[in-house]
């Protein structure tokens, strides 16, 4: 198990970028499947990438515009947001699974461990 701790969100005009970044503990961090997920207000949690064995994918509101990198030696997993809309104002949440496959997850049934989450904020 890891502890996920989130950081980078905020509030940003249409067409603005925003960087995610996501700290995780514990030893077995290279092991891991990382994704974002997010959830806006009255919906439920969707995928928006993830970064595993397979090399990365994303939803398709996100192609294009995000990019999920990790640097394993950090214990970091981050999520580039460039092109924003209003439509991508959500509660944004790093996620991540111990995975020894090229499975690939999208579900948040799939991930065991959460961080807290971080507001991201898209204005008109």
């Amino acid at each position: 198990q890891v502890q996920l701790v989130e950081s980078g969100g905020g509030l940003v005009q249409a067409g603005g970028s925003l960087r995610l970044s996501c700290v995780a503990s514990g030893r077995t961090f290279s092991t891991y499947s990382m994704a974002w997920f997010r959830q806006a207000t009255g919906k439920e949690r969707e995928f928006v990438a993830a970064i595993g064995w397979t090399g990365t994918y994303y939803a398709d509101s996100a192609k294009g515009r995000f990019t999920i990198t990790r640097d394993n030696a950090k214990n970091t997993v981050n999520l580039q947001m460039n092109s924003l809309k209003p439509g991508d104002t959500a509660v944004y949440y790093c996620a991540g699974r111990p995975t020894l496959s090229s499975q690939r997850f999208v579900a948040p049934s799939q991930y065991n461990d959460w961080g807290q989450g971080t507001q991201v904020t898209v204005s008109s």
